[in-house]
């Protein structure tokens, strides 16, 4: 039985209740995070942190647990239900005021706080030695994608339609540029041999895995460019590939039909996936 951790106490599952009035389930007024664990650590939990902290600032939840806390926790999570690798999801709601009101509850009102494990094989993923095939879909989020909230029907409704063309997923097109995948970002390297990331702002999530990957690739010598791109130069492309804390670095190599470079995985992306595993490794607390 999987033990979780949630408002104070590390409870099994089954046992676990929220109050039908919690915000989070009513107005998906909540954000998370998703930390890798890898050998029994945690990927980037820093970054992961300092993402958490900008999310709850911006949507002006009260933080009430220190870093120090939190790294507790997640550590206890960990032991107690025996992760090797996987993954930790980590979310706090606004709380439950005990009525239903789209005004924000007072100061007395306390964050409901959630965190779970969930294994998953992240180092042999077979799709590293295959790729994803994406297709393009309309981005049709609110305007506020860099918040990592818990509001992700969109992105449920479009993994589905992807599923039902029979790709693996998709990217997100908006104002004929891609912004990102539907829960990783999207990046490309150019028919110059350019990696080409889509800029932080409020289009995008800002992906903790890409700042690591972007950092990394400045260490091999990749040339890099944070811009937005369209999906012509994508299908252009030399290779395509995502990041994320689930994926790590993924090759891309087929969009809506159409085989990128050669249709198998490019050596950059191979390079920069095999780097942030090493640098994952060595960095993992």
């Amino acid at each position: 039985m999987r033990i979780i951790y949630l408002d104070g106490q590390f409870i099994p599952e089954n046992e676990a209740s929220i109050s039908v009035f919690d915000r989070g389930y009513l107005f998906a007024d909540s954000v998370y995070e998703v930390v890798s664990v890898i050998g029994g650590k945690l990927v980037d939990y820093a970054g992961h942190m300092g993402r958490l902290e900008r999310s709850l600032s911006e949507m002006s939840i009260a933080r009430i647990l220190t870093e120090a806390q939190w790294l507790e926790i997640l550590r206890t999570l960990i032991a107690r239900n025996d992760l090797n690798e996987g993954l930790i999801y980590l979310q706090v709601s606004r709380g439950n005021p005990g009525d239903r009101s789209f005004y924000w509850p007072g100061a007395d009102t306390r964050p409901t706080i959630l965190a779970f494990t969930q294994m998953m094989a992240l180092l042999d993923n077979p799709a590293s030695m295959a790729g994803l095939s994406v297709v393009t879909l309309p981005d049709l989020r609110w305007g506020r994608a860099d918040i990592k909230t818990t509001q992700l029907l969109y992105a449920s409704m479009m993994k589905m339609e992807a599923k039902a063309a029979g790709a693996d997923d998709a990217w997100l097109v908006r104002d004929d540029r891609i912004t990102e995948g539907t829960s990783q970002n999207a990046h490309i390297v150019n028919a110059d041999g350019v990696l080409v990331s889509h800029q932080l702002d409020r289009k995008i999530l800002h992906g903790i895995t890409r700042a690591a990957m972007l950092s990394l690739a400045g260490g091999l010598n990749i040339s890099f460019e944070e811009r937005p791109f369209s999906l012509a130069e994508a299908k252009a492309a030399r290779e395509a590939f995502v990041t994320s804390a689930s994926t790590f670095v993924m090759p891309v190599t087929r969009i809506n039909g159409a085989a990128i470079g050669d249709g198998t995985p490019g050596p950059v992306a191979t390079a920069l996936r095999q780097a942030y595993i090493d640098w994952a490794w060595d960095n993992a607390i």
